[in-house]
Parts: C-alpha cells; structure tokens; sequence
C-alpha cells in the first residue's frame, strides 16, 4: 500500500506542476494572441472606422506572417524567463533555433488557415479572416505546447 500512495504523490506532483506551467503558458500564449492578432487586423483592416483599410490589406498571408512573428518573439522572451525559466538551456543559440523551428511550424500552421480560407474558400471578410486565424491559432498552440516542453526549454 505505501508504494501505491508514493505512486500516487508523484503523480499528483506532477500534475500540479505542469498545470502550473500550462497556466503561465496560457498567460505568455494570451498576451501574445493580443499581439497576433491585434498586429494583423491593424495591418489588413486598419482603425476601426477606416474607410481604406490597412496598410497590408492586399497581402493578408503576408500580415499574417509577420503578425505572427511579433507575437513569437514576445512569445520566446515571456516562456524563456518566465515560463520556462527554470528549464532553459543554457545554450541560449540552441535554444532559440529550437523555438524558431517550432514557432515556424506554428506560423504555417497560422498563416495555412488564412491561405485557406481566402484562397480555397474564396471568404475575406473580417469575421472569416479572424475565425481562420483563431482555428490556426488553436491549433499552433498545441504544437507549441508540446515543442516547448519536449524539445525546447529543456535543462542542458
């Protein structure tokens, strides 16, 4: 009976401790998700009230992209100091490509919903574009969860 009990502590252990990353992750995931898509609507759509729309709104991929990106970088600095600050490599080279390669999966992952939803669905309104990128999103993020804790912020 004690080894099911040790068992047991472990286990609860463990849990605890990876709800407690996936919440900080979440908190990094949301700011950046403001990032992403905040970047992109101004980008493609403008103000709010603009009558010309953005300055990328015949490029909306390419908004996309770097929206995307944005959000990435403040993404590596919220998860490698604050997330995954005790778990980070300490080669910091390393790690960053590691988090590059696995936010590039994201980012076509993201930017594939876009593509398409305009180009194969033939939708472009504001509603279609921001559900696309919401499903991308969704789904990048669960890729990225994975990658960060597998590969990524790994002690070295």
């Amino acid at each position: 009976m004690p080894v099911l009990i040790s068992v047991a502590l472990r286990a609860r252990d463990a849990i605890k401790g990876m709800w407690r990353e996936a919440a900080k992750f979440g908190v990094v995931g949301a700011l950046a998700f403001v990032v992403d898509n905040g970047g992109y609507n101004l980008l493609v759509f403008g103000l709010p009230g603009g009558a010309q729309g953005g300055p990328m709104n015949t490029y909306p991929v390419l908004a996309s992209v770097l929206a995307t990106a944005a959000a990435a970088l403040f993404s590596w600095i919220g998860n490698r100091y604050w997330t995954y600050r005790h778990q980070h490599r300490e080669r910091l080279t390393l790690e960053l490509v590691l988090f590059l390669v696995a936010n590039g999966v994201g980012l076509v992952i993201t930017a594939g919903t876009v593509y398409a939803s305009r180009h194969l669905l033939g939708l472009d309104s504001p509603l279609s574009d921001n559900t696309a990128r919401i499903m991308g999103w969704v789904l990048a993020t669960l890729f990225r969860f994975y990658a960060y804790r597998r590969y990524v912020f790994v002690a070295s």
